[in-house]
């Protein structure tokens, strides 16, 4: 018997491609759908984006729904079959693409990808997806689940990520943050301060950050972002580092922590400047630190910022060298689902007691580089508590300012002393900031 002719689809087999480093070798999805789709037409491109985001948001309820379909656990079958299986899964109960068609486009991936071996699995798996629709499966899944984990299925989330917002925000609330996690947010750029002007970006100017500007398309087209003059950055992260420049602080060069990738590094180099100080930024990975360079390269000389190579927890400065210091550490990304919707489903509550300890003590570290009367500026991408408060709260030596009275232009950020931003409240990552006052 002959074999059917397979039909090879470029934007299907750049979203398996893409899957398959994501899952296989930890790549972003953000930043290897950027690499991988340059070939395609615009068409293909957006196609490929869709499925390959859809399919992360998604991923664990996905797996819920293959697995029954199945009868099967997941981990009986070869990864990369699980992951055309996500993608045709998706395809059939999120996007408009015919039935007939999202079966057979990605039988024919797989067959093409993976082997002729799998495809008559891959075809009875997905006729098996297709016999309901997303609710059918809502409902089947959350058959004999609490109002947690309905919530959790229904918006996509991990049951521990559901939980933990719901200790940050009120009830009424919870729904429209998970939900918000789910809409990919238009560009932002940023410019250099003292480089470029707002103007220069186009698009619409950020809400409250004065250095911003959303735009569609392709950031590359501007000639600012070309020139290493202004850069790609959330205005939440923007607005973080405004705080900091805004404390009242003594005279001194400036300093970034953990200075990877350099966004935040870019716009503090020119807050520093326009205060006659230097910006030194620090990076622990060479690779990382090579991005800070070059998301400095514009600023010019002699008070040109610095990048230097160099662990953070055991700072390769003497103490209370800066005035300023920015202490953006490592966290889980919680929030910044929008932008990497992988994260949810690859980190685990697991994770949390390592990475908290490295925050205490890159903070600790933080306010022993700064000089007394100085100010440390707290900061993670995620509102999860253990990162946030907990970890401020342990800290000693410090007085702890109201963030808030730095970013008084910001409606409903904040908590207490601290500032927390949240993509439903103002478009923003879910940026915690904490601002603390080295005692003398």
């Amino acid at each position: 018997m002959s074999r059917p002719a397979r039909r090879r689809d470029a934007a299907r087999t750049v979203a398996f491609t893409v899957l398959r480093e994501i899952w296989g070798n930890g790549a972003y999805a953000n930043l290897e759908l950027a690499r991988q789709r340059k070939g395609l037409s615009p068409a293909d491109a957006a196609f490929a984006t869709e499925l390959v985001s859809g399919t992360c948001r998604a991923l664990g309820s996905y797996d819920l729904v293959i697995a029954r379909a199945a009868g099967r656990a997941l981990k009986s079958l070869q990864p990369a079959v699980v992951d055309v299986l996500r993608l045709g899964t998706h395809q059939l109960l999120a996007m408009r693409v015919p039935t007939h068609a999202a079966i057979s486009a990605t039988v024919d991936l797989a067959a093409l990808e993976i082997g002729e071996r799998v495809a008559g699995l891959v075809n009875a798996i997905l006729r098996r997806v297709a016999e309901r629709d997303w609710p059918g499966w809502l409902e089947l899944l959350s058959d004999g689940t609490d109002e947690v984990g309905r919530l959790a299925l229904t918006t996509h989330h991990p049951r521990w990520v559901v939980d933990a917002w719901s200790q940050v925000l009120p009830g009424h609330e919870l729904l429209q943050a998970l939900a918000a996690d789910n809409v990919a947010p238009a560009p932002c750029l940023v410019v250099r301060p003292g480089l470029a002007e707002r103007a220069e970006l186009g698009g619409t100017p950020t809400r409250w950050s004065p250095f911003g500007a959303h735009r569609d398309g392709d950031p590359s087209a501007v000639a600012a972002v070309r020139e290493g003059r202004a850069g790609v950055q959330d205005e939440g992260s923007q607005l973080v580092a405004l705080a900091l420049a805004r404390a009242s602080a003594p005279a001194g060069a400036w300093l970034d922590l953990c200075a990877g990738p350099g966004g935040k590094s870019a716009l503090l180099a020119g807050l520093a400047r326009q205060a006659g100080e230097r910006l030194v930024a620090s990076e622990l990975q060479p690779h990382r630190a090579r991005l800070v360079a070059g998301s400095l390269r514009a600023y010019p000389g002699p008070n040109r910022p610095v990048t230097v190579v160099a662990d953070g927890t055991l700072p390769a400065w003497r103490e209370g060298a800066f005035s300023r210091v920015l202490a953006d550490v490592p966290c889980t990304g919680l929030g910044a689902l929008r932008r990497r919707p992988e994260s949810r489903w690859r980190r685990k509550p697991t994770d949390l007691p390592g990475l908290v300890a490295l925050q205490s003590e890159l903070l600790a570290a933080a306010i022993y580089s700064v000089q007394p009367g100085g100010i440390v500026a707290y900061v993670t991408c995620s509102p999860h508590p253990a990162e946030t408060v907990e970890v401020v709260a342990g800290a000693t030596g410090v007085q702890l300012l109201s963030a808030p009275e730095h970013l008084p232009e910001v409606p409903d950020a904040a908590s207490g002393d601290f500032v927390q931003l949240w993509p439903h409240r103002h478009g923003t990552d879910a940026m915690f900031l904490a601002l603390l006052r080295r005692n003398g």
